[in-house]
């Protein structure tokens, strides 16, 4: 139990990590963010998502594939490339439809950064309990 909490914890620090890094006022000035991070190196881009790996680190360490982790898992995962996606449209192919970048522009309420850091912790812990 511990050890699951601990794990948590760290998962915690890990995606408000990613918030603070995130944080814009719309979606398209997280989307310029993580471009920034993109343009330098698409390693760069997948460094400051640790949440991503720490996650694929528990799996390895405790040998935990649940129905939990795996959904867990599949977020992560989609989250990422739902990004790069957003990121190839908006910033590379300069193709998107005045609904996406209607939405792009929409203010994005404080809380949506911390959505991450409520959701994701509470689901390892629960996985790995």
């Amino acid at each position: 139990m511990e050890h699951a909490l601990l794990l948590t914890t760290i998962l915690l620090f890990a995606e408000l990590f990613e918030a603070t890094i995130q944080r814009a006022p719309t979606l398209l000035g997280v989307l310029a963010k993580l471009y920034a991070y993109y343009q330098k190196s698409i390693f760069l881009f997948f460094l400051i998502q640790p949440g991503f790996y720490f996650i694929l680190f528990v799996v390895v360490l405790t040998g935990v594939l649940n129905v939990t982790m795996i959904f867990l898992l599949a977020m992560k995962i989609f989250d990422l490339f739902y990004k790069i996606e957003l990121i190839k449209k908006v910033f590379i192919e300069r193709k998107v439809s005045p609904e996406i970048a209607q939405m792009l522009e929409w203010k994005l309420p404080s809380m949506f950064f911390w959505m991450g850091a409520a959701l994701y912790p509470p689901l390892l812990f629960f996985a790995l309990s």
